[in-house]
């Protein structure tokens, strides 16, 4: 089922979940116990990503099969930009179409180790807007979602240009966008606004992720992508005794932001989960319908 329509039929909130490939051969099974432990919770989709630069696109596909074969979950399959050409591509396509896979999420991604220039990686599709026309003239067929930024796109100062492109994906096929993760649903509101200022009809999905550790969070705002953590969260996680107390803040914080939305009647939420079900599920746990 394309995530288009089980958005278009939805009658309430809908919940997708995100897993990253293992890098080892002996994590796979905790992946799948992770699934099998969210499961219940009756996810609409799940999704899966490439990893930096696409380096783990290989296990990517398998565990995408992989998923599909086992759970019978809709599953969405990131593909992006970089060290990608279309002749790859086309075959990438074909085998999810082959193993009954027809969503996808378009990303250009990020510059990997080792290469000299974003132009050098990103020959054939050098956004990701190139990424979804392929896709809608090869595979038509195919769901299409693409990547939001509430905070700002850190490539593109400019707010009003960020949504003028973001339109442009949505022209081109785009299904729905789903949001980088943010701690402030006031910048969600307003990356919403946005759009709809700017004729974008589509879905906005939010990304949700909470803290669970210090580092995490130092993480998080290190990123190429990094969030914005509102000081009032900075504070009580950098007070905090340990990281069992770092999670519980964090949990709670997520929780918060999980229950206003709902309220705001989206039309979906995606959990990064890290492949860990605990906060997901704590966060479930919590929360009103």
């Amino acid at each position: 089922m394309l995530v288009k329509e089980i958005l278009d039929s939805a009658t309430k909130p809908v919940f997708s979940f995100e897993f990253f490939p293992p890098k080892k051969d002996e994590e796979w099974e905790t992946l799948f116990a992770t699934i099998a432990a969210l499961s219940p919770l009756n996810p609409s989709y799940v999704s899966v990503t490439y990893g930096a630069g696409g380096s783990t696109r290989s296990r990517t596909h398998s565990l995408v099969t992989r998923i599909q074969k086992e759970t019978g979950l809709t599953v969405v399959s990131h593909l992006t930009c970089i060290c990608s050409d279309k002749e790859e591509t086309r075959a990438i396509l074909q085998n999810y179409r082959d193993h009954g896979i027809n969503n996808v999420l378009a990303l250009r991604g990020d510059k990997p180790a080792g290469i000299a220039s974003m132009a050098e990686a990103t020959k054939d599709f050098p956004y990701a807007i190139d990424l979804v026309r392929f896709i809608k003239k090869e595979y038509p067929d195919f769901g299409i979602g693409v990547a939001g930024f509430p905070e700002g796109h850190p490539e593109t100062p400019n707010r009003l240009k960020e949504i003028d492109y973001l339109k442009e994906k949505v022209d081109a096929g785009a299904d729905y966008i789903v949001t980088q993760l943010f701690f402030d649903n006031r910048d969600y509101f307003d990356f919403v606004e946005r759009c709809t200022l700017g004729g974008i009809t589509v879905p906005v999905i939010p990304g949700i992720m909470p803290i669970t550790t210090q580092k995490g969070m130092i993480r998080m705002s290190e990123l190429a992508l990094g969030a914005r953590i509102p000081a009032t969260l900075q504070k009580k996680i950098l007070t905090a005794k340990n990281d069992n107390d770092v999670a519980a803040i964090g949990i709670e914080w997520a929780t918060a932001q999980v229950q206003e939305l709902i309220d705001h009647h989206i039309k979906g939420m995606h959990f990064y989960t890290l492949n860990m079900a605990d906060a997901t599920l704590k966060i479930f746990n919590h929360i009103h319908q």
